[in-house]
């Protein structure tokens, strides 16, 4: 039995814009971001009438994926069910600096940090190995929990990149070639511990063109 999944990422923050790594730190939608969720909401609201149903609603507990779930989800009469396994990875003492920081505070560890090494760690951090398994973790329970159904899940852009990786079979240390978008709708559906991408990158919605998160310069 096929669960329908639409991962979305929050809508555009401050730091988003200047490139700098969040993780954690909990930081909130920018006035660009709140707009966002709003054309979002819309949307999500309009598909509902014409039979698109949405089952339930998840998402990462930091705010600005909560400030990004909750419009719709309280539009379609959902409750919002946090999960802490939806955050976005924990990059420790990279966080709260923009990539040219981190090469001058740690420069041995921004270099093997650009090489696309998934077990490396930042200091105080998590690995990219271990994040993907963190969020594999967290989804495999809320799928199981909707047979049949179809469901969203707001996150970040790191989880929508393990998400992307895991129905793709794309190696972690692999280059990443496809968008992660501010406020996007990307559509998975998983049967038998499989998953397979339906749809990525949709941002029809959106009034204004929407940010990638741009791995290249700085990872989420």
């Amino acid at each position: 039995m096929t669960t329908q999944v639409l991962f979305i990422r929050h809508g555009e923050t401050d730091w988003n814009r200047i490139k700098r790594i969040q993780g954690h730190i909990d930081i909130p939608l920018a006035a660009s971001g709140v707009a966002q969720a709003g054309q979002l909401a819309q949307r999500l609201l309009q598909e509902s009438q014409t039979g698109a149903r949405l089952d339930a609603v998840y998402s990462s507990d930091l705010q600005r994926a909560r400030q990004t779930a909750k419009p719709f989800a309280d539009a379609l009469g959902l409750s919002l069910k946090l999960n802490e396994g939806l955050r976005e990875r924990w990059y420790g003492d990279f966080q709260g600096y923009d990539s040219a920081e981190i090469l001058a505070r740690f420069p041995a560890e921004h270099a093997v940090w650009q090489s696309h090494d998934p077990d490396f760690t930042p200091p105080g951090g998590e690995s990219q190995r271990e994040f993907s398994r963190r969020v594999l973790n967290a989804i495999e329970p809320i799928v199981a929990a909707h047979p049949g159904g179809r469901i969203a899940c707001v996150a970040h852009g790191g989880v929508l990149d393990c998400i992307y990786r895991f129905a793709r079979e794309i190696p972690l240390e692999a280059p990443r070639d496809w968008l992660l978008l501010n406020t996007s709708i990307n559509v998975v559906d998983f049967e038998n511990g499989q998953a397979k991408v339906v749809s990525w990158g949709d941002v029809a919605h959106l009034a204004a063109p929407s940010s990638d998160d741009d791995l290249k310069e700085v990872p989420r």
